[in-house]
């Protein structure tokens, strides 16, 4: 054996193990009550973190896939062939895809249960602008096209009124009309043809029909509210939103990105994420550095060991590599330990989580973009919460392994 490797031997005996290189004590427990810190510290980072980041993908690949990143709408209606085409300009102001649509408020009823919904007619273009169709989970998307007086509904609605693909549902709009028996709500029977579900706010209140049929419900022949459009670049609405703008002298035109929306979130959860991690990195670095208390005990415990190594030879480097080899190892136990525990925490409180919503009849993330707890480790966040907690470890080590190296083996020897 190398003298390293004895090094790394008796390291692991005294930090683990019973008795060192007289046989004394058992020093398990206060190596294990000096790592629970350490534990519960990388833990809770590494499950906080891995929600950020959950909370992070689902805004960037689920909500902005469904949502149109940009749109312009007038509620006065402008005429169809005035409407811009996703190339040429379109395409030089940032915008991938261009599609008209209708939108509006309305109610859906069905089964005796009356719900709000937000009505939006459609085209075939619409899929280009937004990924809804991917998230379809009964029924046929492009049916809302095929079938007059077709749509398609949010999961969660769907389940509120107690409806099924192939079922009936009715369509009423606040407009009014006249008649014998008084003013009455415009409404309209639909069929459904497609349920999604997005996992989104969109599944409790969204209603696609076709462009065709909006416009015969609302009465706008040759026209529609506006556009809805995909950017090219997700973080620069700028030029789409000029280039829209300039498209229609109308006072009431509405252009907005998604970034009115929900690009104060977006940055809420970057910065998040960056102070959560400073402040919880720096709870590992006092959880470490409470190690030091922990490898005082077995330096003042080991003075005897340490007296008898210092007789044989072993040198004040080789003594301060010992004990420093043993605050390291502890370091790499307690942040596998931890990381173990922030991961199981990470797929077992959404699963219970959303167990709890479903069996509850009650949405626990309601107040949120989407209706579960969303998570994601990241390797690379494990590989800098270990490098952090590790390098605080060996630091807390430092302070202990020098005070082992001052003890004179002539002293300690004289008083056994």
């Amino acid at each position: 054996m190398t003298v390293s490797n004895l090094t790394i031997f008796v390291a692991l005996r005294y930090a683990f193990g019973k008795g060192g290189v007289s046989g004394r004590g058992d020093l398990s427990y206060v190596s294990t009550l000096a790592l629970a810190g350490l534990v519960i510290s990388i833990a809770v980072l590494v499950f906080v973190t891995s929600i950020v980041n959950g909370f992070e993908r689902e805004l960037r690949e689920r909500l902005l896939n469904v949502l149109p990143h940009i749109s312009a709408i007038s509620s006065q209606g402008v005429a169809m062939n005035s409407l811009p085409e996703a190339g040429n300009a379109a395409g030089e102001a940032g915008l991938a895809a261009l599609a008209p649509v209708i939108t509006s408020s309305g109610l859906v009823a069905a089964n005796g249960q009356v719900r709000a919904a937000q009505i939006t007619g459609i085209d075939q273009e619409y899929s280009k602008v937004s990924g809804l169709a991917k998230f379809v989970s009964a029924g046929d998307w492009s049916r809302v096209q095929q079938v007059p007086f077709g749509l398609a509904i949010g999961a969660r609605l769907a389940e509120q009124i107690g409806v099924k693909v192939g079922d009936s549902l009715v369509l009423l709009l606040p407009d009014r009309r006249i008649s014998l028996a008084g003013a009455v709500p415009r409404q309209k029977r639909f069929q459904v043809v497609g349920i999604f579900a997005s996992q989104s706010q969109l599944d409790a209140s969204g209603v696609f029909v076709s462009l065709k049929d909006a416009q015969r419900l609302l009465r706008m022949p040759g026209q529609v509210h506006g556009v809805q459009g995909r950017l090219a670049d997700l973080f620069d609405p700028h030029q789409a939103r000029a280039f829209l703008r300039a498209q229609w002298p109308v006072s009431e035109l509405r252009v907005q990105s998604w970034m009115t929306e929900f690009g104060t979130l977006y940055q809420a959860i970057s910065v998040q994420k960056a102070t959560l991690f400073l402040l919880f990195s720096l709870l590992i670095a006092v959880a470490a550095f409470n190690l030091v208390s922990g490898l005082i005990m077995i330096v003042e415990q080991r003075r005897g060991d340490i007296a008898i190594l210092r007789s044989m030879g072993a040198s004040r480097r080789r003594v301060l590599g010992l004990f420093s080899s043993m605050g390291v190892l502890l370091g790499l136990a307690g942040t596998a330990v931890g990381m173990l525990v922030g991961v199981g925490l990470g797929y077992l409180i959404p699963y219970l989580v959303n167990s709890l919503s479903k069996n509850l009849g009650y949405d626990l993330m309601s107040q949120y973009f989407i209706s579960y707890l969303p998570v994601q480790i990241l390797a690379s966040d494990l590989l800098v919460i270990g490098a952090i907690a590790v390098a605080a470890t060996f630091l807390a080590s430092l302070y202990p392994a020098w005070r082992a190296t001052q003890l004179l083996p002539s002293e300690v020897l004289a008083n056994e």
